[in-house]
């Protein structure tokens, strides 16, 4: 099988998302911003909102996989299992007196309960009563976390990352999701879909700490022609950029990786809450983003890197890209309800091919401005998905995707 992503805008073949789970209802008041969600969700809701979104996905042709299944499949491989497992249920991660009872209680579960577990959390009551003695057990009530859930493993996009013929699995930047890379790790290194397919492993192969080389895949577009542009700021790191940068170099598959620095701020997390690519050298821009962005050009220089400060961000895309000019589209709107737009993902679209995006509907003056640009926006609803602060984009990692 085939996996590669060649683009932002051609034609979407495969993709995985993630269906959510036992994982929601963890969420409490008391936990949830930790887990770095703004509001507990209505769990039912945001399931029928996801079925949604997967069906709109496969109207266009879209091969959809469930991440959880994939994980799920995964660790009914012995070899996958045990990677997860020896990794995770060890004193550093669980405490030296609850390591082996947890894994005792993971190796009696098949694969979609084990995964529903990985996924959902464990909660101190989930382990037998008469369990183990010791501190890190006393200190725990019967509803705290032995280990805690992942409900961010929603947005796909950011653990891992298809850049051309490779993927990157890539360390992530806060505690609550630093879990999820070892989970696509597994899948990518022995779920049978891969384990015989040829691909590159761009980045984070490895147990290695990373911090503070974090990268995550929102702040990673995949342009074409061989390059890719790369957010830093609250979540993307300098450092990691450089890193992923010579890797692809390495690879010989990427020539020029741009470098867009951010503002530090959670509205603003990833590049893709800012712009997305929607067509073929079109881009759709939230329109207060400081125009004085800096950008830089990274490129191979011998063994090293050369790094170039760009005069301006859309000429050097433009260039990079091959064409005279790139069009920035942006909502004519004041700037209260132009920042609205932008927290509720008004500025995350997904491509399921060139001008055609995938959007939540209640982002009604971007959807109309790109409509009347040409670009076909298909809605769908978000009230309750969207308060994990992601859109269409950040809930996909397209493993196949072509040329735009």
């Amino acid at each position: 099988m085939n996996f590669s992503v060649q683009s932002e805008v051609g034609q979407l073949k495969q993709v995985i998302v993630h269906r959510p789970g036992l994982e929601l209802s963890r969420l409490t008041p008391r936990n949830v911003s930790e887990l770095l969600f703004d509001d507990v969700l209505w769990a039912g809701r945001a399931k029928e909102e996801h079925d949604a979104f997967a069906e709109a996905l496969r109207d266009r042709g879209v091969r959809v996989h469930y991440f959880g299944q994939l994980l799920a499949e995964t660790l009914e491989v012995p070899a996958g299992r045990a990677f997860v497992l020896d990794r995770l249920c060890v004193p550093e991660v669980l405490g030296p007196q609850l390591a082996g009872p947890v894994r005792r209680m993971f190796d009696d579960l098949d694969g979609p309960a084990l995964a529903e577990f990985l996924i959902g959390g464990v909660l101190k009551a989930d382990l037998h009563p008469a369990g183990p003695k010791g501190l890190t057990w006393d200190v725990l009530h019967a509803d705290d976390f032995v280990l805690p859930p992942l409900p961010n493993h929603l947005f796909q996009r950011d653990n891992s990352c298809w850049l051309y013929h490779g993927v990157s699995v890539n360390p992530m930047a806060k505690p609550a999701r630093q879990r999820e890379s070892l989970h696509s790790r597994a899948i990518y290194r022995y779920h049978p879909m891969f384990a015989q397919a040829d691909f590159t492993w761009h980045y984070g192969d490895t147990d290695a700490k990373h911090t503070p080389a974090t990268v995550e895949g929102g702040d990673v577009h995949v342009l074409g022609h061989g390059a890719v542009m790369i957010g830093m700021g609250e979540r993307t790191t300098p450092m990691a950029v450089e890193l992923l940068a010579q890797a692809l170099f390495r690879g010989g598959q990427v020539n020029a990786v741009i470098a867009v620095e951010l503002p530090f701020s959670r509205a603003m997390m990833h590049l893709d809450t800012v712009m997305t690519m929607v067509d073929r050298g079109t881009f759709v821009l939230y329109p207060y983003l400081d125009p004085r962005l800096r950008s830089w050009t990274v490129t191979p220089e011998g063994a090293g890197l050369k790094v170039t400060l760009n005069d301006n961000l859309w000429g050097t895309v433009a260039e990079v890209l091959g064409v005279d000019k790139v069009t920035v589209l942006t909502t004519d709107e004041d700037a209260r309800a132009a920042e609205r737009e932008q927290w509720d993902d008004g500025n995350n679209y997904l491509a399921v091919a060139p001008g055609v995006i995938v959007g939540y509907e209640r982002n009604v003056a971007t959807n109309t401005m790109l409509r009347q640009h040409g670009i076909e926006v298909i809605s769908i609803a978000g009230s309750e998905l969207g308060r994990g602060r992601g859109g269409p984009r950040c809930m996909s990692c397209p493993i196949e995707r072509e040329h735009a």
